[in-house]
Parts: structure tokens; C-alpha cells; sequence
């Protein structure tokens, strides 16, 4: 992984290819490179950023109006010059970009190099591209048939796309767990990870399916299966307009997004929470509604910050529903064997809707007849289109790398599902459902009221930028938000930072606290306030730095904190929405007073394709 670019058509490939690599570099990346094809087929690759690939390009002759680019983010050797992508073949005949991870490949490589083949990286695509020539030679076939019968045994999970020097009008390309947009302009076709490098020059795309293999030429795009049939290409007009993926006066992404969600949370309940008729229209939900108020089990199966997301709707759901709500990671889920019964609930809770083991997880669940209800930001989606059913977050495109807007959004949406279905279910009397339809539907306002003066937040970045490690707590609700400030403090700052339930300090990570400790109490008023005011007293009576996310008016909150910040109240369903903002504020600024990159962080990568 991370990003990959194709262009062919009338145009001069390298500014299309090179605007398009900038465009994903919010994806994450160690290394950049482009090939190109006019006279010959020329590779070039540089270690670090593109702009630094750009700038080893100058004054070289890069007219073609056909070519790849890959920004890679290691998974089979180090960051290099060496290591990154394009690939050459053997023979020279061929370049190759890949996202995705080839599990079988040392068995393959130690077949090519009993053959004579030497391989000039570390990586697994090196070894499918000779793989993909030496069936090439081997059987005196075209490309797109050796890319089939290659596929066919590789295992793993990939998108590649080919130029064949011999072939200089055609792009070859093909996917497997791993997302491929094709745009389709007039007599040329631009190929990219997701939608944000294509916009810019058609609103057409087709969403590559798994096993699909594509032959793209200027004027035409052929896709088969890997048993040779054709299929007919979906062509899906782009709702994303062109500013959304630009900052818009902002110093970073990550500072826009947060801004944003004022607005993101609005689109996310517009057109389907209206309050005073009492009423959420989700036709995804309806459709499904009988199974999933009489459903044993909802499992949540998610990564990282959605992860966060769904330990908060479990809560909610519990509490609204009375149904058995568990929440797992993607990763172990599929792995563990889990006890999925026909009639379970599975809801997939992914940013990108391409996390490869949340897409793995669901597969392994629809084979035992759960339901899978998609909870996902990115439409035509490899899990939106992998569940029976769902609601999109409408957050629109997330470009930091660190999930803000995505996050709130996510948790707007399992809110109202909850509503909806505990109303149905009749666990949810009527006096609650209307006002927290209510409390949900001032959520955008309030939050815009705390975006209103965040200096003090900044003072607070600069004031605790040097510590070494900080502890997040809370209760409730407000416990995966202790998990998520913290996350978010990691991911943008490097600061080693650790979420717990306030009362589970106590039983291990109190000795850590010390003078020199910031902890950050969510103690919104709800009804654990007064056990974590408890809290609060036993860090300051051992000299820690409390820092209180509070509500206007707890003044005894704020006689106990060393620093505070103050949210709007709300109900404590929610009140996550709200308590999750000042933290992320806190995490970006306190990344910025340290001098870093804070949309793209080191070592992270945007969407998580590969196990």
C-alpha cells in the first residue's frame, strides 16, 4: 500500500500523475514514483515525499500520455529509493504498481530464482510482476492473460496496474481487497486508490469489484473476471466536489476538518432526524427494521478510531435497545473463530469502507447468515456494497489522516439508529425518544458554540507540549472518548498517551501519576459526575496535573483542576459528540507547538488495506 495514479488518454501523463500522488498523499507514505511510456519505458523513484520525486525530475524529458505513480507505505522492505514502486520486470518489458500485501510470495520467489530470476528489491511485487512475466513467456500469452492466471494463484490481497512497453495504448489492472477507481473521461481514463485524484477531471468512475481484471485503453475500458467473462462496468456520477479536498484558507486538514464538523454533523442528520414530526427516516434501516429489532446479538466490528465509535453505541444501543451489543476489533474477530448465529446483527463501522480486516470480518459473518449493516463515509465502498444494508455518514472526503469529522459523524449516525430502533421496539418510551431527538438535533449548534474560542485549548498545547506521557479518563459514555483523546494525542503528537475507565485507575495506572503527569478527566455531568470527581480527588491528592473537561457552571470540577475546558451540556447519549471535540483540538495543537506534520503523522496510513 498506499496510493496508487494511472493515466491514459490525450493528456500529458506526469502532471496528471503527480497532481493526483499529492492528492493521496494524506494517505500516508514513505516513498514516491512514476513511469512513463514514450520511446521506451522509463522508471523513476525516490525515498521520502513527492515533492522530492518532483524535484529529481527536473529538466528530464516526461512527455507520455500514458502512465503509473505509487506513493508506498512499507510493508515488505524498508522505505528506499530501491524499495519503492514502480517495479520493473526482469526483461525490462513491464512496470508494475501494487497496493496490498502477496502472502504466498517467498514460495513464488524461490521458484523464479530457482529459474534464473534475480531480484533487484526486498518487496512482494516484485516477485508477482517476474511471476506475472515468466507465465507471460512462459505460454506465449498476452498480458491480461497472464495477469488472470497469475491472480489465480496469489494469495493475498492487491490492486495492481501494468504497462507493457510492447503495448504502449493499454493499461492493465485488477483488485482483490484493495480499492481501485476508474474515471472515465472522452478518450481517456484516469485510474486512482479513491476518488479524490479523478475529480478534477470527470465525475464518471467505476468501482472495480474483487477478481475483476480491467483493460484500459483510451477510448475503452474492458473488465472480466478472472475466468475470462466480461462484465458490464457501473459507471457512478461523484457527489464530491473539488474544494472539499482542498483547506480552504486552513493551515492543515486536520484544523478544516475539525472546523467542518459543525456542517458534517448537520449533513448527516439532515433529511433524516426531524425532531418536531418526531420522526429518523433511514430507508437502509426500515428495510431491515424487523430483523434488527428482533435480533439476540449485534456485534460492531471496527479498527482504531471507529472502533472508539462503536464502544460509544454500545453503550447507547444497551441503554435504548436492551439488546446484547458487543464491539469488536476487525482484526482478532476474524481470527477468533467467533460464534456467529443466522439473525445476528453485524454492523461494520469503517471511515474509508475499505479497512481490510473489518471487510474480511464481515465476509467471514455473511457465510453464517448475520445481517451486515455498513456504517461508512465513502460511497461505492468496498463494504458498503459487501453489506445487506447500511447508512453512509455523509461526512464527506477526511483528508488528514487522524479521524475527526468521520468520528462524530459515525456516532451521529449509530445514535440515530438506536433511536430508531429502541422506539420501535418499544424499550424507548416516547417522552425520551422525542427529547433526545431533541438533544441530537441541537448537537451541530452546540458544537459550533465550542468552536467559537479555542485559544485557550491552544495555551494548554503549548503549556503540556513537553510532557512525556499523558493518562485519559472517564466513565460511561465518555470512556471511549478517554480512548480516543488519547488515541489522537499519539497519532498526531507522539506522545505516549493511555485511556482508562476513570475507575480502573486504581488498579494499575495510578502509580504512574506523579507531578509531571497531565490527566484528562471527560467529566461532563451525567450520572457517573460524582464518582469522577472521586477520581479527580485521588490524582490530585498524588500531585497530578488535572486537566477537566467540564460543563459551564461545575465549579467544583474546576476547583480540582489544574486547567479546564468547557463544553455545552447535553445528555449524556450525546454528549460524546461534544466532549470529543476539545481533544482533538488539544491533540492537533499540541502536534503543531512540536513542530509536526499533524495531517500526515509517521508511520500511519490513511486507510488500512492490507492485514
Amino acid at each position: 500500500m498506499c496510493g496508487i495514479v494511472a493515466y491514459i488518454g490525450h493528456r500529458e501523463a506526469y502532471p496528471v500523475i503527480l497532481k493526483g500522488l499529492k492528492r493521496l498523499e494524506y494517505r500516508g507514505y514513505d516513498s514516491a514514483g512514476i513511469a512513463l511510456l514514450n520511446s521506451g519505458l522509463k522508471v523513476y523513484k525516490k525515498k521520502g515525499k513527492v515533492a522530492k520525486l518532483e524535484e529529481s525530475l527536473q529538466g528530464k524529458d516526461l512527455h507520455a500520455s500514458i502512465g503509473i505513480g505509487h506513493t508506498r507505505w512499507a510493508t515488505h522492505g524498508e522505505p528506499s529509493d530501491r524499495n519503492a514502486h514502480p517495479h520493473l520486470s526482469s526483461s525490462g518489458r513491464f512496470a508494475m504498481i501494487h497496493n496490498g500485501i502477496i502472502e504466498n510470495y517467498a514460495q513464488l520467489k524461490q521458484d523464479l530464482i530457482s529459474k534464473g530470476y534475480v531480484f533487484h528489491s526486498d518487496t512482494d511485487t516484485e516477485v508477482l510482476l517476474n511471476f506475472i512475466e515468466d507465465i507471460q513467456k512462459n505460454n506465449n500469452c498476452i498480458l491480461e492473460e497472464a495477469v488472470r492466471i497469475a491472480l489465480k494463484r496469489v494469495i493475498g490481497a492487491y490492486v495492481i496496474v501494468l504497462i507493457d512497453q510492447e503495448n504502449p495504448d493499454t493499461l492493465i489492472a485488477a483488485r482483490k481487497g484493495s480499492p481501485l477507481v476508474i474515471g472515465v473521461g472522452k478518450n481517456e481514463h484516469f485510474l486512482a486508490s479513491d476518488a479524490s485524484p479523478i475529480i478534477e477531471y470527470t465525475k464518471e468512475v467505476v468501482y472495480v469489484n474483487d477478481y475483476e481484471v480491467a483493460i484500459i485503453k483510451p477510448d475503452e475500458l474492458i473488465l472480466k473476471n478472472l475466468g475470462n467473462e466480461r462484465q458490464t462496468p457501473f459507471i457512478t456520477k461523484l457527489d464530491m466536489e473539488l474544494a472539499a479536498i482542498e483547506k480552504g484558507g486552513y493551515d492543515h486538514f486536520m484544523l478544516k476538518e475539525i472546523f467542518e464538523q459543525p456542517q458534517t454533523i448537520y449533513d448527516c442528520l439532515r433529511g433524516r432526524l426531524d425532531a418536531n414530526a418526531g420522526t429518523i427516516t433511514m430507508s437502509g434501516i426500515d428495510k431491515f427494521a424487523e430483523q434488527l429489532v428482533n435480533a439476540r446479538r449485534i456485534v460492531m466490528v471496527a479498527c482504531g478510531t471507529s472502533w472508539h465509535a462503536g464502544l460509544v453505541a454500545e453503550y447507547i444501543f444497551e441503554e435504548l435497545c436492551r439488546t446484547n451489543v458487543e464491539v469488536e476489533y476487525a482484526s482478532e474477530f476474524r481470527y477468533r473463530n467467533p460464534v456467529v448465529c443466522e439473525g445476528d446483527v453485524i454492523i461494520a463501522i469503517s471511515q474509508s469502507g475499505e479497512t481490510a480486516d473489518t471487510l474480511v470480518a464481515i465476509e467471514t459473518a455473511k457465510t453464517n447468515g448475520a445481517i451486515i449493516m455498513g456504517i461508512v463515509n465513502v460511497v461505492g465502498s468496498s463494504i458498503a456494497r459487501a453489506s445487506h444494508t447500511g447508512a453512509y455518514t455523509h461526512a464527506g472526503p477526511e483528508i488528514g489522516v487522524a479521524s475527526t469529522k468521520a468520528f462524530t459523524a459515525q456516532l451521529a449516525v449509530l445514535t440515530m439508529i438506536a433511536l430508531k430502533l429502541g422506539y420501535k421496539k418499544g424499550t424507548l418510551d416516547q417522552q425520551r425518544y422525542l427529547q433526545l431527538l431533541k438533544e441530537l438535533e441541537s448537537i451541530p449548534e452546540k458544537v459550533a458554540a465550542l468552536l467559537q474560542n479555542t485559544e485557550h485549548i491552544k495555551r494548554l498545547a503549548e503549556k503540556y507540549k513537553d510532557s512525556q506521557d499523558f493518562l485519559f479518563l472517564g466513565r460511561g459514555y465518555n470512556f471511549p472518548v478517554a480512548l480516543e483523546g488519547a488515541l489522537k494525542l499519539k497519532e498526531i503528537s507522539y506522545i505516549h498517551a493511555e485511556g482508562y475507565p476513570a475507575a480502573e485507575m486504581k488498579h494499575g495506572p495510578i502509580a504512574l501519576v506523579d507531578e509531571t503527569l497531565p490527566v484528562v478527566f471527560i467529566a461532563t455531568k451525567d450520572s457517573y459526575h460524582e464518582k469522577v470527581i472521586s477520581n479527580m480527588q485521588e490524582i490530585k491528592a498524588r500531585k497530578g496535573k488535572v486537566i477537566a473537561v467540564i460543563n459551564e457552571g461545575d465549579d467544583l470540577s474546576a476547583s480540582l483542576a489544574d486547567d479546564v475546558i468547557v463544553v455545552p451540556e447535553a445528555d449524556e447519549i450525546v454528549a460524546p459528540m461534544l466532549s470529543t471535540v476539545p481533544l482533538q483540538l488539544l491533540a492537533y495543537y499540541v502536534g503543531v507547538a512540536k513542530g509536526l506534520d499533524v495531517d500526515k503523522p509517521r508511520n500511519l496510513a490513511k486507510s488500512v488495506t492490507v492485514e
